[in-house]
């Protein structure tokens, strides 16, 4: 089974910053964890700052692997485009977020890729992407 994860803007920065909401550890760090936990399934990682690229990304391998992780970060709040490429996609998305976006400022509460995805998994910090897995895993088999 193969699952990628995808993250966008700014999320290259986790461990630094805003720490008091998005944590202390790397993603890179966490990853390590995850592939641990699921040894059976090959986990791909990809972030990008760059909204057109997350969509190449999509487009990419959304029509080979088993599932999709995607947390795009602002752009979960401001790009059509990224929810169209999921739309388009035959691959499963699980939106995550690691803050909950429910209780954040108002224009962090509208997700334009929701409705495009199986399910939306928000405010469990990094774990949140390991419950993405396990849903993932789970449908699967």
């Amino acid at each position: 089974m193969k699952i990628v994860i995808i993250n966008g803007p700014n999320l290259n920065l986790l461990g630094i910053r805003e720490p008091e909401k998005y944590g202390f550890r790397s993603f890179e760090d966490y990853l390590l964890e995850l592939r641990t936990r699921f040894e059976g399934c090959e986990l791909e990682y990809y972030q990008s700052n760059v909204e057109g690229e997350i969509i190449n990304k999509l487009q990419e391998v959304g029509f080979s692997v088993d599932g999709i992780v995607l947390n795009a970060g602002g752009y979960t709040h401001t790009s059509v485009a990224i929810a169209d490429a999921v739309a388009a996609i035959s691959a499963p998305v699980v939106e995550v977020h690691i803050t909950n976006i429910y209780a954040r400022e108002e224009e962090r509460r509208v997700s334009l890729l929701s409705k495009a995805c199986v399910g939306v998994i928000s405010g469990f910090g990094l774990e949140s992407y390991r419950l993405a897995v396990e849903f993932l895993v789970g449908n699967k088999e």
